[in-house]
């Protein structure tokens, strides 16, 4: 009996849970609207097709103010196409990082300011649905013939996270439901470089139909970006070969599934799920001190952006030092201040894991 009534409650709670999840679209789909009225945007309410770089809508671009001069302008939603669409636009764009520095982006929606933003945009990228689920309400609010927008994902291998496989299938089946496809999903593929080849790839599609005239330095651009890209690939894959340890612990939410994978690493963390607001339970706790006391193992990785408390915890229990791990989501403002590259946030990660796993 008492079974049967906590199996009520819990049904309660989920169907809570979905009229939640529920009234946010609805509320984020009127905000929308009401917003595109004011702003005097007219919806085109015909379907583009997508092609096989992501990209959909069409249009001219824009007239910057400054002398005239044809630059895009283009909004990002997270830090790597950011990046990578400065390296492949030069002066031919003007890149916006929605996301404000310092902030953890699976926590992030936007304001009203920053949907008029991305409305406004001749090129709108962003990560995927999976990594960015508000993202829907935008895309069914834009005007496609203005804005050219770019699933940055489009031909990339997405997986299930590694502490839920299992949920992959059921996800890919209830597309409506965006919180649970970001927990079923490991959205964090920019990880492995030949993945971040992948989006270079897209934005550089997008760039070209979008301001034909520039396409020849885009295509140049794109090309270095791409051979910087590969030979971080190959560093990795020689470093690797040399480590002593092929497992990585984590303190915090474990975002190098695709790094791993690529590498032939595993990952132990005390966590499931990406969300900032979960938090492990003691027994997880515990059975990674156990871990790393079994492994010998010389560092427990924290993330960025967050509170590395868990991580603390474990680095006081065991006397493992804490080395940061950046997934590369977003940045800091002294980050952004001092122009840090994808590239260089990633070689910063291979010098740590040397340093942790230890290197021959």
């Amino acid at each position: 009996m008492i079974m049967k009534t906590e199996g009520n409650m819990i049904q309660l709670r989920l169907k809570n849970t979905d009229s939640i999840h529920s009234k946010k679209r609805v509320l984020m789909t009127l905000l929308l609207t009401l917003i595109l009225v004011l702003s005097g945007c007219q919806v085109n309410g015909s379907q583009n097709e997508t092609d096989n770089n992501g990209i959909t809508g069409e249009g001219d671009a824009l007239e910057n103010n400054k002398g005239g001069s044809t630059q895009l302008n283009i909004v990002t939603t997270l830090f790597p196409q950011y990046d990578f669409t400065k390296e492949i636009g030069g002066d031919a764009v003007n890149v916006t990082l929605i996301i404000p520095p310092g902030v953890e982006p699976h926590a992030f929606e936007p304001t009203p300011q920053d949907v008029l933003k991305m409305l406004d945009a001749d090129v709108l990228i962003y990560t995927s649905a999976e990594m960015e689920p508000w993202i829907t309400s935008v895309l069914e609010t834009l005007d496609p013939t203005k804005t050219l927008v770019v699933d940055a994902s489009a031909g990339v291998e997405m997986i299930a996270s590694d502490h839920d496989h299992e949920e992959a299938a059921d996800h890919e089946e209830d597309a409506d439901d965006a919180d649970d496809e970001h927990d079923g999903i490991d959205p964090h593929y920019w990880l492995d470089p030949n993945n971040a080849i992948i989006m270079v790839s897209n934005i550089l599609s997008a760039l070209s139909d979008k301001l034909p005239e520039k396409a020849t330095l885009f295509s140049e651009n794109a090309s270095k970006l791409t051979n910087d890209l590969e030979a971080l690939d190959q560093t990795i894959v020689d470093a690797v070969e040399r480590f002593d340890s092929k497992t990585i612990l984590s303190g915090g939410h474990f975002a190098f599934g695709y790094f791993a994978h690529r590498y032939g690493l595993e990952n132990v963390s005390p966590y499931e799920g990406f969300s900032p607001d979960a938090e492990p339970t003691p027994q997880k706790i515990a059975q990674l001190i156990d871990t790393i006391s079994s492994t010998k193992a010389k560092a427990i990785y924290y993330e960025e952006l967050i509170d590395p408390r868990v991580a603390k915890v474990i680095s006081d229990e065991t006397g493992v030092e804490m080395l940061l791990l950046h997934a590369a989501h977003n940045i800091s403002k002294e980050e952004l201040s001092n122009g840090t590259t994808y590239l260089e946030i990633m070689y910063g990660n291979l010098e740590r894991l040397k340093e942790g796993l230890g290197y021959k």
